[in-house]
């Protein structure tokens, strides 16, 4: 009768206290009070409590990434309006540990009411489901600097934009409610501005101004080098103020979007398109959803899986989808398209380090274009050697995605592991082993792809898949054949140098036993000894 009594009561009260009046008799949660403290968390929220995945870890480096995502943002969509980006950086320091960072650009502005979603919601964005080369692949990188100036100053984010002269120009005060990861909007107004058109980004945040290896003064440099195009002016906090000219006077050809390749796709996702595919066979599913897909290797696909080319794909079943799936795997087909990909070019690439170097040699590679899991990649490589290049230590790298500079986890990146797989010392370079070559060698790795394969969101360093590293490694040999080669030529030279001035030393001692040998007059033995001074010269030249 008492239990009878304590579960009629229990009925009497409320859901969560019943759950814990319950979990008291033996001090242990019950299934309802693990229930009731369930809930769904938004992507804001996580990234908020888990800011370093994206690049806000520390003051520094949060600097860093704030500048990096609203300059990545602007160079993609000047290049995309068609418009020679011109880029301002202007950071000012409010408090010891405080900075405001601004960027411009000349670029085609933000339509009025998608402004509050860009700046003040993660995961929104035109380019993840696009596969072309772009700098931003999540839609996460903006909206994030403008959470972490939220998080550590309190302040939102103030953005100005204009679409074309003539209209007006909008200030929007935007903050992220992360419980939600929906915009809020604290200040929205018409203001004058006395550009034509473009974008100003301002954030306020916790930060830290460091020059060195890994700071905003190097990346602007490093972003400079890998977009020619670009005229870049940075004023930092303590003044000084720096132009970048473009060197290169016209836009990059424009990348071109393609359809996934088959070979790319996995089983869920396969299924996934065809529930959602408005095409009624199978067949034109085949050819219109992927590329180099031709109506007769659809048929063959079809055919391999036994499956009819008429049939509707929605109602394909999952059985029917593996095999499908194993089909596709079985099935030779092309390559897919590389015009969706945008390299900078030798020319380009070497004009550029030539302009941020002063060194001996230079010379450049750029591989024919590649595939992992179905997406197009190409890898280039350039190096200096040599002038004014450090000549002690651990050779100078720069390491590049989609133009972009990668200045954090070197270490963890497949770029620096192929260098470091690489012997170099087949080429003249000094090596440790596990280690890094090292002599006066500047290295500069790019890699352009529809979807870089970056290891972690904050899109830092590049995951080892073997494609690409293999792509790496045969660009890196290449170069590395060209600069053995000139060090070779050096070396003979230097040795040949050597001889001749050893040979010098003992001219006037020739003459002078030709003179007792023959008897020579003094005026034939300084003429003996200028013609071997002239056929020393001879041979030098």
């Amino acid at each position: 009768m008492t239990d009878q009594a304590d579960s009629s009561q229990l009925e009497l009260l409320p859901k969560e206290e019943a759950a814990r009046s319950r979990s008291s008799r033996n001090g242990r949660a019950t299934a309802q009070i693990m229930a009731s403290q369930q809930r769904e968390i938004s992507v804001s929220e996580f990234f908020s409590r888990n800011r370093h995945l994206l690049g806000f870890d520390n003051p520094r480096r949060a600097l860093l990434t704030g500048i990096k995502e609203a300059v990545d943002n602007s160079l993609d969509a000047c290049e995309e309006a068609g418009f020679l980006p011109e880029i301002k950086v202007d950071i000012k320091q409010i408090d010891e540990d405080r900075y405001l960072i601004r960027v411009e650009d000349n670029g085609p502005g933000i339509v009025k009411s998608q402004v509050p979603n860009i700046f003040g919601k993660l995961l929104y964005g035109s380019k993840f489901h696009r596969l072309k080369m772009s700098r931003g692949q999540q839609g996460i990188g903006i909206s994030a600097a403008s959470m972490y100036g939220q998080l550590t100053t309190g302040k939102p984010a103030q953005i100005i934009s204009r679409t074309k002269a003539g209209r007006a120009a909008h200030l929007y005060e935007i903050q992220i409610n992360t419980t939600r990861n929906k915009p809020e909007i604290v200040r929205e107004e018409a203001i004058e501005w006395d550009s034509p058109r473009g974008t100003v980004v301002e954030i306020e945040m916790e930060a830290r101004y460091l020059r060195g290896r890994q700071s905003v003064d190097e990346y602007l440099r490093q972003t400079a080098l890998a977009n020619p195009h670009l005229r870049l002016i940075y004023s930092a906090p303590d003044g000084r103020e720096t132009v970048y000219e473009n060197t290169a006077a016209e836009l990059p050809p424009e990348p071109l979007e393609v359809k996934p390749h088959p070979h790319g796709i996995e089983l869920g996702v396969l299924m996934k398109m065809l529930q959602a595919t408005q095409h009624r066979t199978l067949q034109g599913f085949m050819t219109q959803e992927f590329s180099r897909v031709s109506v007769r290797v659809a048929k063959e696909i079809c055919a391999r899986a036994e499956l009819s080319a008429n049939a509707r794909p929605r109602n394909i079943a999952r059985e029917e989808s593996d095999q499908l799936f194993k089909a596709i795997d079985q099935t030779k087909l092309m390559k897919p398209p590389t015009d969706c990909i945008v390299p900078i070019g030798e020319e380009l690439l070497l004009s550029s380090l030539k302009q941020s170097l002063n060194a001996a040699f230079y010379t450049s590679a750029t591989r024919p274009p590649a595939v992992y899991r179905g997406n197009p990649f190409q890898v280039e490589v350039a190096m200096a050697f040599g002038g004014d290049i450090e000549p002690e230590g651990a050779l100078s790298l720069m390491r590049f995605a989609n133009r972009v500079p990668l200045l954090y986890q070197q270490a963890a990146c497949a770029i620096t592991r192929t260098l470091i797989d690489t012997d170099w010392r087949n080429y003249r370079i000094s090596q440790s082993s596990g280690a890094l070559p090292s002599g006066p060698l500047a290295v500069v790795v790019h890699l352009a792809s529809v979807w870089v394969p970056f290891t972690s969101e904050s899109k830092e360093a590049i995951a080892h898949y073997p494609e690409i590293m293999k792509e790496i490694r045969l660009a890196l040999q290449e170069c590395g054949r060209r600069v053995a080669e000139h060090i070779g030529r050096q070396r003979r030279a230097a040795e040949a140098e050597r001889k001749k001035s050893y040979i010098q030393q003992y001219i006037g001692h020739i003459a002078e036993a030709l003179q007792e040998i023959n008897g020579d007059t003094p005026e034939a033995t300084r003429q003996v000894a200028d013609d071997l001074q002239i056929i020393l010269e001879r041979s030098r030249s």
